[in-house]
Order: C-alpha cells, then sequence, then structure tokens
C-alpha cells in the first residue's frame, strides 16, 4: 500500500490552493506597476530622440509624420533639413499593453508635444493602472 490516499491529495492541493490566493495578487500588481514602469522608461526615451530631432531640424514632426519620422525619413511636409541617417530609434515601440503610443503636436499646456500611453484599458482617461501615462 505505497503511495498516497485521495484525502492526502486533496489536502496538498488545498493547501497550495491557499498559498496561491495568498501570493498569486502580490504577483499581479507586480506585474502592473513593472508595466507602468516600462511605459514612463519608453516614454522617457522617446521624449529624448525627439528633443535631438528637434535640435537637427528645428522642429518636432508632425502629426502627420508622427513618431515614425524618428525611424525612416519623413517624405511629406516639414520636410527635415537635417535627418540623421540612420534615424533615431532602429523601430518605435508599442506600449507594454501592445497599444501605439499617442503623439500629439502642440502638447497640451506648455509641451511641445505630448506622448501617451492609454494605460491598461486602452482608452484615454481611467483610474488606477488603466490611468494614461504622459510626457
Amino acid at each position: 500500500h505505497a503511495g498516497f490516499s485521495f484525502i492526502e491529495l486533496m489536502v496538498v492541493v488545498v493547501i497550495m490552493a491557499i498559498i496561491a490566493t495568498a501570493v498569486l495578487p502580490r504577483f499581479m500588481g507586480a506585474t502592473d506597476q513593472a508595466r507602468v514602469t516600462a511605459a514612463q522608461g519608453d516614454i522617457k526615451n522617446l521624449s529624448t530622440m525627439l528633443d535631438m530631432y528637434r535640435m537637427h531640424n528645428g522642429f518636432y514632426p508632425s502629426v502627420e509624420q508622427g513618431l515614425e519620422a524618428l525611424v525612416t525619413a519623413p517624405t511629406i511636409d516639414p520636410i527635415p533639413r537635417s535627418w540623421q541617417p540612420g534615424g533615431y530609434m532602429p523601430r518605435i515601440p508599442l506600449d507594454p499593453w501592445e497599444t501605439p503610443y499617442v503623439y500629439r503636436v502642440p502638447g497640451t499646456g506648455n509641451k511641445p508635444y505630448d506622448l501617451i500611453s492609454l494605460g491598461a484599458d486602452r482608452r484615454e482617461g481611467g483610474a488606477d493602472y488603466d490611468t494614461d501615462i504622459t510626457n
């Protein structure tokens, strides 16, 4: 009669379920916070590249040119005078929720542009992890 009885296996499963119930919510919050931190880092990096683009060309890309102006030379006005050969970035990242960053020119307030991740809900506004993340 070597082995475990059904009751013993059920006790182990119940104990594992209790532990998972206590531990999983902590990891879920950590995952959400990691995504917010990643979006903040992407926005900071994109802002640096946009500022470099402006330094070389005297203006930020238009809304029509979008963030792709950092990857490939724009062919619509305003045409950059001194676009950096090879571009400013190899590609434009998606936000951690697999949504494109929103780029607006001019920005709100005194900002020359807005860079926005729409957050977990992928819509403007929201609360907690659904809140928009901006520059």
